[in-house]
């Protein structure tokens, strides 16, 4: 007779109650699973109250530099006082610039630095301010999700924005780790005519927008606007409201992915001025004149406008315009754009064009799926241009909410959880300063609280030197992207690789969230699978097993012994600058939900500065039957794969972005790693890494994606003939995948099947880039 435990019995009544399932065994220390918060509705967040260890081993100053700030310093653990009143009345912009800025960080002058992070807290309160907030290069700034503070622009407010990401400090394809959440930001007391603006965000990857309701006013013909971005390479942002303005969103750059967005009583909700390929997902229109107005036919490198725009799920209500071209497209590619379930209620013109055609017309109706660009079937390499309905875009029934729309979840946050529901790793005696073996203190936390504590890294650097595993039914919370290292000889030889974080064991269920963290190495490193992914979540709980906001870097910091001075371009730092194996491991027991995601393979080095030579085998190899969603990821610079779906299924990706290493075809791949059967490496195409490749898998939606290749060995002539690489997507002819607006960058062929290419950058030239907007099997 086999006996159960009274924590295993709870766990079986928490699932027959629908309480969730955390875990199907609980830490040592634990009696039960936590299930729900026990903070008292009037108790401030969490983050405001439990006791701030942080640091930054790195910076100059070490044991003075403070990472957590609270720009009121009401909590009993915050020792400097930066004096905001957070009252409404008082001006409050000094004193917040004040605790973003103390400590010398990264601001005018310097570029960007991995020494000096922050996370800068707001109270409830009403914060007054006249002049813009600067986010500071790698800051996080975290108002309490329990009351959302509000940012207020005084009436005579001077400057870009209430918040600036960018005041021309940063290089914006490289304006790094900015987070903004849980705010409310008010504009409307600054005159009707003023371009007041919420947040300017010129910024790039490790960057995100959450939980954050933009105030404006809704007067006819304001000038105000809620978020405006003229460049940059990002990103990711989710979970945004949008009251009143003349735009909602004003926005250029390279790639981005948008989740969950409202828009209410706006002029224009979106404006895109230019990009390369943007993905939404989850939008709700209401009352505005004209729901995306883009800025279209422009078509040369020199004169970019929107190059790509994917929408799916989107509902629209009241709404003349739901979306307008700039400029007809006159029969052929001016600017890609993708339909996918759009819900229109009182919408007269679904698609149009500026002071012309009427491209499809609207009302109250349901669009499937429309498209206006270059399709392309199967192994026929010549596309033609449509402005059309188009077959219906298949997707697993498991990616699918019980509305069947695309499945999203918002950045766990533990909103209603006390203080000592989280249990610190500091304070079981792990030091996180970048030198000391933390490998026996970080595996004890998981041993002893995993399910029944929330496990909160305190800011640090954190060296192990062998597997952490991290159970089913562990919740992980970072601060200020705290950063686990692996090291040492078990990381070394990439003939026998192995992980340095574990998430679950294999065919593990249960919740695992991670959020706000740093997987890493510290070379020489060439047998490290970084982050081994093994749980699925449990029946009924989509998304239960998941990361948000974190990201594998690999290099090109301090800490990592992976830097310009021992990895210079020459390639003379050899076997030193071997930083990982195999980035991310999907393994075909488990399921994901990875939002936010950056795999970065360094192509320079945000400390020293000058490009670096790291190699990184691979990048993010999934086996997952599924479900598995990758919303708003990247993976760069690895040798032979940025993206692989090996005997996957039921996939969603969008927006996904690549870049192939920059040093590629010196040397040829896969060196200098050699092919791992083990680890099923795909055949290899000519002279550099694929952006993605898919073998024997079903069921794959790509919804949206920028695969880029700007270099031959450090060389950009290649850009001049579009023919920086022969072929960088490569399916084979046993799966089942759709592809949907897809921006390529100087490849010669865009699509190979069975790794011949097929689909000619050639006929699909959009500005800088070039453009497929559609590619199914037949």
């Amino acid at each position: 007779m086999r006996l159960i435990s009274p924590a295993s019995c709870l766990v079986h009544v928490l699932a027959f109650l629908g309480l969730g399932v955390l875990v199907a065994g609980l830490g040592s220390q634990c009696s039960a699973p936590v299930t729900s918060g026990t903070a008292s509705p009037s108790a401030p967040f969490w983050l405001e109250q439990i006791q701030h260890q942080g640091s930054a081993p790195f910076n100059s100053d070490p044991s003075g530099y403070k990472v957590f700030r609270n720009v009121k310093a009401c909590s009993p653990h915050v020792i400097q006082d930066y004096g905001a009143k957070g009252d409404g009345v008082t001006d409050d912009t000094a004193a917040i610039n004040a605790a973003i800025s103390s400590g010398n960080r990264c601001g005018s002058g310097c570029g960007q630095s991995s020494v000096s992070p922050a996370v800068v807290y707001f109270p409830q309160g009403t914060y007054l301010v006249s002049n813009p907030i600067i986010s500071y290069y790698y800051t996080q700034l975290i108002g309490d999700a329990k009351h959302l503070p509000t940012l207020v622009a005084s009436p005579t407010f001077q400057g870009i924005a209430v918040i600036d990401a960018d005041p021309g400090w940063y290089i914006n394809q490289n304006n790094f780790y900015h987070s903004i959440r849980n705010f409310k930001i008010d504009v409307s007391r600054m005159p009707t005519g003023a371009s007041a603006t919420g947040i300017h965000w010129q910024v790039s990857q490790a960057t995100s927008l959450i939980n954050i309701v933009f105030q404006m006013s809704t007067t006819p013909g304001n000038a105000h606007q809620g978020i405006w971005m003229e460049n940059g390479s990002g990103g990711f942002m989710g979970d945004l409201v949008f009251n009143g303005g003349k735009f909602g969103m004003w926005v250029g750059n390279q790639q981005f992915t948008v989740r969950n967005i409202t828009v209410n009583n706006a002029d224009t909700a979106v404006y895109g001025l230019w990009n390369w390929g943007w993905t939404f997902q989850g939008v709700t229109i209401n009352d505005c004149q004209v729901g995306f107005d883009l800025a279209t036919g422009s078509t040369t490198q020199d004169n970019q406008g929107v190059g790509g725009e994917a929408i799916i799920d989107a509902v629209v209500t009241n709404t003349p315009i739901f979306v307008r071209n700039s400029q007809p497209s006159n029969g052929v590619l001016h600017g890609s754009l993708v339909l996918n379930n759009i819900r229109l209620n009182n919408v007269p013109t679904a698609v149009g064009v500026a002071n012309g055609a009427v491209l499809l017309s609207g009302g109250t109706t349901t669009i499937n799926s429309w498209a206006q660009g270059n399709v392309y079937t199967g192994t026929n390499p010549n596309g033609r241009f449509i402005q059309s309905n188009i077959g219906a875009i298949n997707k697993a029934g498991s990616i699918l909410d019980s509305a069947g729309r695309v499945f999203g979840k918002t950045h766990p946050q533990y909103v209603d959880y006390a203080p000592d529901q989280f249990i610190s790793v500091k304070s079981q005696g792990a030091k996180g300063d970048g030198q000391t073996d933390d490998t026996a203190a970080i595996q004890a936390v998981f041993d002893k609280f995993a399910g029944c504590k929330i496990i909160f890294f305190d800011a640090g650097q954190y060296i192990v030197t062998n597997t952490i595993t991290i159970p089913a039914g562990a919740q992980v919370v970072g601060e200020a992207w705290s950063t686990i290292l692996g090291t040492g000889n078990a990381f070394f030889d990439y003939n026998n690789p192995r992980p340095v974080i574990r998430a679950g064991t294999s065919g593990s269920q249960g919740v695992l969230e991670i959020t706000d963290m740093i997987f890493s190495t510290r070379g020489p490193t060439a047998g490290a699978i970084v982050l081994e992914w093994n749980v699925h979540d449990p029946a009924g709980q989509q998304g239960a097993a998941g990361t948000w906001d974190t990201h594998i870097i690999l290099g090109g910091k301090a800490g990592t012994n992976l830097q310009a001075n021992n990895c210079p371009t020459s390639g003379a730092g050899g076997n030193n600058c071997f930083a990982a194996f195999l980035a991310v491991h999907l393994t075909p027991s488990s399921s994901a939900y990875l939002e936010g995601l950056w795999v970065w393979t360094a192509d320079h080095d945000l400390d020293q500065g000058p490009q670096v030579n790291i190699y990184t085998g691979r990048g993010i190899m999934s086996e997952s039957q599924g479900p598995v969603w990758l919303i708003g990821t990247a993976s760069e610079h690895n040798i032979i794969y940025q993206y692989y779906l090996v005997n996957a299924q039921n996939h969603y990706l969008g927006l996904i972005q690549t870049e192939t290493p920059y040093f590629q075809p010196n040397p040829v791949p896969p060196a200098p790693f050699i092919p791992n059967s083990a680890y099923k490496d795909p055949s290899l195409g000519p002279g550099a890494a694929w952006a993605l490749t898919v073998s024997n898998s079903q069921n794959i939606l790509v919804f949206g994606a920028g695969l880029y290749s700007f270099f031959q060995n450090y060389g950009q002539a290649c850009l001049d003939t579009f023919n920086c690489q022969q072929q960088i997507v490569n399916i084979d002819s046993g799966s089942t995948i759709q592809i949907y607006s897809l921006s390529t960058v100087a490849s010669q062929y865009q699509i190979s099947v069975n790794g011949q290419g097929i689909v000619p950058n050639s006929a699909n030239r959009n500005g800088f880039a070039q453009t497929v907007t559609a590619w199914t099997r037949s």
